[in-house]
């Protein structure tokens, strides 16, 4: 017995299996909701907003909510789509997030979602905060000033035994995410490579290796994100 259910984004007849959760249903029918936090194969945290859809009246986030069937997904209205500008904006501001300076530039999830939500001048004060860059690691730099707290490197980023090589320290206004030295030490370049590419921003780059791929040439510099999903 088949186990798909129909639904609609923004009007469009949908169909997925029944308990996928939104913002994947929806990429699987050619349908682009942006998200930092979310990415395949690990478990969603829906800690970036960035996805916000409404359902029913609500506001909710697409990473975490599994459709329904007869749902009614509401993701690309103006207020939805200012809601998520406003949010990349906050990023930017609390951030120090100087693009042309940056190894991530044109292969950036934050920088490439600026430019679909036609970002200028943030409406909020920077905040230029003074946070430190840990190159103490054999492989990777951890550049704090960049880092979002999405928690994909967390997430993904484990050793054999499923021990993650990042981690949260501190709370409120002094939370960072660092890279565990016992296991830094043993990093291969293979897990260098994979932590720099799952980053969505610059936070984590790998020593030795800038501009490998020439500004002109990166992912975003000819496609707008999620140019890869719509149909």
């Amino acid at each position: 017995m088949s186990s798909l259910i129909k639904f609609k984004i923004d009007g469009a007849e949908c169909m997925a299996e029944a308990g996928t959760f939104i913002v994947e249903a929806a990429r699987q029918n050619g349908i682009y909701i942006p998200t930092l936090c979310n990415m395949p194969g690990v478990k969603p945290k829906g800690s970036c907003r960035i996805c916000t859809v409404r359902i029913n009246g609500r506001l909710m986030t697409s990473c975490t909510t599994p459709v329904a069937d007869g749902m009614e997904i509401e993701s690309n209205s103006n207020d939805i789509k200012e809601l998520r500008k406003s949010i990349v904006e906050l990023m930017f501001v609390s951030g120090n997030h100087f693009c042309p300076a940056c190894e991530k530039s044109g292969n950036c999830e934050l920088q490439a979602l600026g430019y679909l939500y036609q970002m200028m001048v943030p409406r909020y004060p920077y905040d230029f905060p003074n946070r430190g860059v840990d190159a103490s690691s054999p492989k990777i730099i951890k550049d704090q000033n960049r880092c979002i707290q999405c928690k994909r490197c967390i997430k993904s980023i484990k050793d054999e035994q499923g021990r993650s090589y990042f981690a949260f320290r501190n709370r409120g206004n002094h939370l960072e995410v660092v890279l565990d030295e016992e296991l830094a030490a043993t990093m291969t370049d293979e897990t260098a490579e994979l932590a720099m590419k799952n980053c969505p921003v610059g936070s984590i780059l790998v020593k030795e290796k800038g501009f490998a791929t020439p500004i002109g040439k990166r992912k975003f510099d000819h496609q707008p994100i999620g140019s890869d999903i719509r149909v």
